[in-house]
C-alpha cells in the first residue's frame, strides 16, 4: 500500500482542506471460497487516505491544519466527493468536513 500512496500522491495534490481517498474494495469471495457477484457485493464506506491538503484557511487568514494524514483509514459518507481516475484506479476527493470518522 505504501507504494500506491507514493504513486498517487505524486500525481494529485489536494488543495486546501481536500482529502484524496481510495475506497476499500469489497470482499470478492466468502470464507468458504464462493465468489460473490459484483451486483451482490456491498459497497464499503471505508477508505484509505492517499493524500491530504494543507488545511482550511479561516477568514482571518489562519491555517487550521488537517487532522488526517496519509495512510489513515476513514469512514466515508455513502454519497458525495468528486471521483477521479488515475491509472485505472478510482479515487475520490472529499472535503475534510465530509469525512465521517477516522478508524483506529
Amino acid at each position: 500500500m505504501a507504494s500506491r500512496i507514493t504513486k498517487f500522491s505524486k500525481t494529485i495534490v489536494p488543495m486546501m482542506d481536500r482529502v484524496l481517498v481510495q475506497r476499500i474494495k469489497p470482499q470478492q469471495k466468502t470464507a468458504s471460497g464462493i465468489y460473490i457477484p459484483e451486483k451482490a457485493q456491498e459497497a464499503l464506506n471505508e477508505g484509505h487516505v492517499i493524500a491530504v491538503g494543507k488545511g482550511l484557511v479561516t477568514q482571518d487568514g489562519k491555517l487550521i491544519p488537517s487532522e488526517l494524514k496519509e495512510g489513515d483509514k476513514v469512514l466515508l459518507p455513502p454519497y458525495g466527493g468528486s471521483a477521479v481516475k488515475v491509472d485505472n484506479e478510482e479515487l475520490i476527493l472529499f472535503r475534510e468536513s465530509e469525512i465521517l470518522a477516522k478508524i483506529q
